[in-house]
């Protein structure tokens, strides 16, 4: 009994602890990409999907980025693996513990045993000798086939008392679920921060829709004027086409940015459990807030103490040392007790109490070579996770610093593109002036308001990539998911 409880928690430790403990941790660890692929699906990463609780309505769904964020916590598919995997975990743990616990059971029933006296030596032959030892009786009528129904009942006892195993291998038990919390945790950050940039690149992609629009408004405007003139002989019929081919071309970008805008929104509702066919109206603009200023040094701090990959490989390098310790303790002696009371007896007769109290004492004699090779393995799963650990605080301090500078640059960046949309406004402004007042035939006109189109395009993209570089930050200080809100100045 002991060898079996031995090899269940070890089996606990080995393969389940360490490999329920894997994939959590890789959540906070990768890189988002700013831009997805052009088709991203729940087969390539997990967190692009999710588990669609409702249909599709007929209404309109008002979606603020809180309850977007909301809804992603509540079905992406990526957190729902890494919270079924905590759950194991949890059963794990609680199977490990009842290795210290006594395991009670209760056994009864009625059997039916038939006997042949002869096969037993009780045959013909041998009642006629004792019938000599009892004058006047006759034996020759006795069947050699009696039968009996004999019931039990019982109340069976077993526990481990002391093993250094069980009690080191529930250890790395606890670590290990202890760890796919922090796997948990890491992906709900995940999550924010993949349900926030989906957010903020639709509401990007409205914005260059509105833009486009309002150019292709302009254009419109442009290319009456230039019909009107041109049929009054004021202007060459060249003037004419320029405006006709640049009122298309915008056709042609409003036409394109309206199909990325649709397709971003498809993502997006397939993160957070909607529908793909639900028309859904976003309802916060895209923030602009400037951070207060930050040190490497105090972010580095504060990732070391929220960081739940952080956690998660300390959790790991503890249940790594429980491992080790348990492969030690092979060497010591186990003790572990069982036994039983119950009754027994033929049916109708009178019952007879039975007892049984067992104490084994067990000592590894000679297991040299599996105890060694159990130790070199475990102290060589010890080396590596603290070799991570030296990584991952480095790998903090250099993730930390490289958010901070593309906070910064990417809030410089914002500030050049507002710049340079009020100079383009401006320059349009007056071009505009010029060609209604005849000075200027159409082609100047036109390069203006492209201008202007890529200026306000920069802009949009300038604010976008802000914010994301912002969740990047509270992402690296591990503090996403409390403070996204104060990180994007909502």
């Amino acid at each position: 009994m002991v060898k079996t409880v031995v090899v269940s928690a070890q089996g606990f430790v080995l393969g389940l602890a360490l490999a329920g403990t894997a994939a959590p941790m890789q959540a906070q660890t990768a890189d988002l990409p700013s831009n997805p692929s052009p088709n991203p699906s729940s087969a390539s990463n997990p967190y692009y999907g999710s588990v669609t609780v409702q249909p599709a309505t007929d209404g309109v769904l008002k979606l603020s980025l809180d309850e977007a964020v909301h809804r992603g916590l509540e079905t992406n598919l990526g957190l729902k693996g890494t919270e079924q995997n905590e759950k194991t975990l949890r059963g794990d743990e609680l199977e490990a513990l009842q290795l210290f616990l006594p395991t009670i059971t209760v056994t009864g029933g009625t059997s039916v045993h038939e006997y042949n006296l002869a096969a037993f030596g009780f045959g013909p032959g041998f009642l006629g000798k004792i019938g000599k030892l009892f004058p006047g009786q006759n034996f020759s009528g006795l069947s050699f086939i009696t039968k009996a129904d004999v019931t039990t009942g019982q109340i069976n006892y077993e526990q481990t008392l002391f093993s250094g195993q069980v009690i080191d291998g529930y250890k790395a038990v606890r670590a290990a679920q202890k760890s796919a919390y922090f796997g948990k945790e890491s992906a709900r950050g995940e999550v924010v921060q993949q349900v926030a940039t989906a957010y903020f690149a639709i509401i990007a992609d409205q914005s260059e829709v509105e833009n486009a629009k309002a150019l292709m408004d302009a254009d419109k405007v442009l290319l009456d004027q230039a019909h009107q003139k041109h049929e009054a002989g004021t202007v060459a019929n060249l003037d004419e086409l320029r405006a006709r081919v640049q009122f298309q071309q915008q056709q042609q970008i409003v036409v394109s940015n309206e199909n990325k805008r649709e397709k971003a929104e498809i993502l997006l509702k397939r993160e957070i459990g909607i529908a793909p066919g639900q028309k859904i109206e976003l309802t916060d603009p895209a923030p602009y807030n400037e951070l207060t200023a930050r040190t490497p040094e105090d972010l580095r701090a504060e990732a070391y103490q929220n960081r739940q990959d952080y956690q998660n490989l300390q959790a790991q390098e503890q249940e790594a040392r429980m491992v080790l310790g348990a492969r030690k303790a092979e060497r010591y002696p186990s003790l572990s007790f069982k036994g039983n009371y119950g009754v027994t007896g033929v049916t109708g007769s009178a019952y007879h109490g039975t007892l049984s109290a067992i104490g084994t004492l067990t000592f590894p004699i000679f297991k040299e070579g599996t105890i060694r090779g159990d130790s070199e393995v475990a102290k060589a799963q010890l080396t590596g996770v603290n070799q991570q650990l030296g990584d991952l605080r480095g790998k903090i301090d250099q993730q930390v610093r490289a958010a901070l500078l593309d906070v910064q640059s990417s809030h410089q960046l914002v500030e050049v593109a507002r710049s340079n949309v009020d100079l383009a406004s401006r320059a349009l402004s007056d071009e505009t002036d010029r060609f209604n007042a005849g000075l200027d035939d159409t082609l100047p006109l036109v390069q203006a308001q492209a201008t202007l189109a890529s200026a306000q395009s920069n802009l949009v993209e300038s604010l976008y990539q802000f914010n994301l570089a912002k969740l990047g930050l509270a992402r690296s200080a591990g503090v996403i998911e409390l403070q996204y809100r104060t990180y994007l100045g909502r």
